[in-house]
């Protein structure tokens, strides 16, 4: 058994059973792939792929628990290059992220300068998706980090750590009525056709709860995973949008009055995640601080001895998560 051979059936496993796609991924040819994860199967007597002629056509019950154990050997092996990689250049490597639109748009830029400054050997990924998406992502080890607000406490294999809480702004054209109430409430907000996230987008379930609590139903009439979309759609007098705060430029956005409705939701926090058993190389834990000044190296190799699901609520315990 050779880890090549592991990571071949693995790679299939996520190209979707497509040997040729996986031999382009892997800048290798198609019959070298076909010929070794064979020879794996003959050593092992049992089919990982089962197949209709030369096609594959699923994963065997045999092939889900190999190729979970691959997944982990590989993992593992890919911790010991880390390690020598951190022992021999410390201030170089890679850093993968997968997160959302709002996150990449208008909290990462920032903390991503001051890393790169810091870092300018640390070749960094950035990869966008739906919350589930970019977990799964984290989870299959496609990816360093995940940082999302939504779905990460689906996947029991990733550790998460609360980085920041936000909470939602309502913005509409200057002369709307909504700007001159001095308090906007959710009846007043319910009478406009809105114009927000997509369910399971960027704290959607937090806007839903706060009108069911209050037995309304808002109109929402248009729905979008981009803020900048959002916002695009307000303009054209489409309704009112219900956004991240952090979500409102001011440079870009003063046609738009922002309206705090911070009082009115219950705020939401993004987290980060990565994989249980996960090495971190120093940049890493750098990267993590800059993102969230109180998660310093400490808690966060806490969370990694643990090897479980950090518990939310125990971690706000003492801690002030900053505002976005």
């Amino acid at each position: 058994m050779k880890l090549q051979q592991l990571r071949y059936i693995w790679e299939v496993a996520h190209h979707d059973l497509n040997v040729s796609a996986t031999a382009q991924s892997l800048f290798t040819s198609q019959p070298g792939i076909s010929k070794q994860i064979r020879l794996l199967e003959d050593e092992l007597g049992v089919e990982i792929f089962a197949r209709s002629g030369k096609h594959l056509t699923h994963v065997t019950p045999a092939g889900e628990v190999i190729l979970d154990l691959a997944s982990e050997i590989l993992r593992k092996a890919d911790s010991i290059k880390r390690v020598a990689q951190e022992f021999s250049d410390e201030t170089s490597g890679t850093l993968s992220i997968a997160t959302t639109h709002t996150q990449a748009r208008y909290v990462l830029p920032q903390v991503i300068q001051r890393f790169m400054t810091r870092y300018p050997d640390v070749s960094l990924v950035m990869k966008q998706g739906t919350p589930p998406q970019v977990a799964q992502m984290a989870a299959d080890g496609e990816v360093d980090f995940v940082i999302a607000t939504e779905a990460l406490n689906q996947f029991s294999s990733l550790i998460t750590l609360p980085c920041y809480r936000w909470n939602r702004c309502v913005v509409v054209p200057q002369e709307h009525p909504l700007v001159s109430l001095e308090h906007c409430s959710l009846e007043a907000i319910a009478e406009y056709p809105i114009v927000t996230y997509t369910t399971g987008f960027t704290g959607r379930s937090k806007l839903d709860e706060a009108f069911s609590d209050r037995g309304l139903t808002p109109r929402v009439v248009f729905t979008a995973v981009d803020s900048d979309v959002i916002k695009t759609y307000v303009r054209l007098g489409l309704g009112i949008g219900l956004i991240a705060g952090m979500a409102y430029d001011l440079p870009l956005d003063t046609d738009l009055v922002k309206i705090d409705v911070s009082h009115l939701f219950a705020s939401s926090v993004t987290s980060l995640g990565f994989r249980k058993g996960t090495f971190l190389r120093g940049y890493m834990h750098d990267f993590i601080h800059e993102l969230a000044p109180h998660l310093g190296r400490d808690l966060v190799q806490e969370a990694l001895s643990r090897a479980k699901l950090i518990d939310r609520i125990a971690l706000y315990e003492g801690i002030e998560l900053p505002e976005h």
